[in-house]
């Protein structure tokens, strides 16, 4: 029994390496497309219903935690299917790592929101370029198992976040300091997918 204990752990100790030397290809590139439109639809819809976001916060932060949470939930049906047809055997150990490498991220975009609408709500106007910079930060943790152009998605996501942030208060908040980043943002790491998965085809 204990050998069989040992020759298991020792093919789980296998699959996990064999998942950190492969390339996660469960992001779809039509999927992130999708977010980027969802991105453009969410700005248009603040623009329209939510016109001065200061005074309505709680409206503008319902639209864009809404729009992460359909993202995700389509991002991550989309992986699951994917990465069961692409990996697989090694579909779950490469959909746990990387949720792994994204997760703190977006726990910590979280967090920051609910300190600051509790703590120091003067300070709200950050949050379109706080969340860009965290965002950045999960994408630049997730590269090391992505194609490597995707770090050009991480540094975008960082000079957005910041460039938001110096604009200052009275523009932060605009639509478009969420809509265009992000909609560019995600047509950019779809575009390094499919010219990725091109290259595998081609190689193959």
């Amino acid at each position: 029994m204990a050998d069989l204990h040992k020759a298991l752990g020792d093919i789980s100790s296998m699959r996990r390496q064999m998942a950190r030397t492969t390339e996660f290809r469960g992001y779809g590139p039509a999927t992130l497309a999708g977010t980027a439109a969802l991105a453009a639809i969410a700005a248009a819809v603040q623009a329209r219903w939510v016109p001065d976001p200061a005074n309505h916060f709680a409206a503008y932060l319902g639209i864009w935690i809404w729009t992460a949470v359909a993202s995700a939930a389509l991002i991550g049906a989309q992986m699951h299917a994917r990465s069961r047809r692409i990996h697989s055997g090694l579909a779950d150990e490469m959909i746990r790592m990387a949720a792994e490498q994204f997760l703190p991220s977006a726990a910590a975009g979280a967090l920051i929101t609910a300190v600051l609408a509790r703590s120091v709500p003067r300070a709200l106007w950050m949050l379109p370029g706080l969340w860009q910079v965290i965002f950045s930060l999960g994408v630049f943790s997730s590269c090391r198992f992505l194609p490597r152009a995707m770090v050009l998605a991480g540094i975008w996501y960082l000079a957005t976040g910041l460039s938001c942030i110096a604009i200052g208060e009275e523009r932060a908040l605009s639509p478009w300091a969420m809509g265009i980043p992000y909609a560019i943002g995600q047509l950019l790491v779809a575009g390094v997918l499919l010219f990725s998965a091109r290259e595998n085809a081609d190689e193959a």
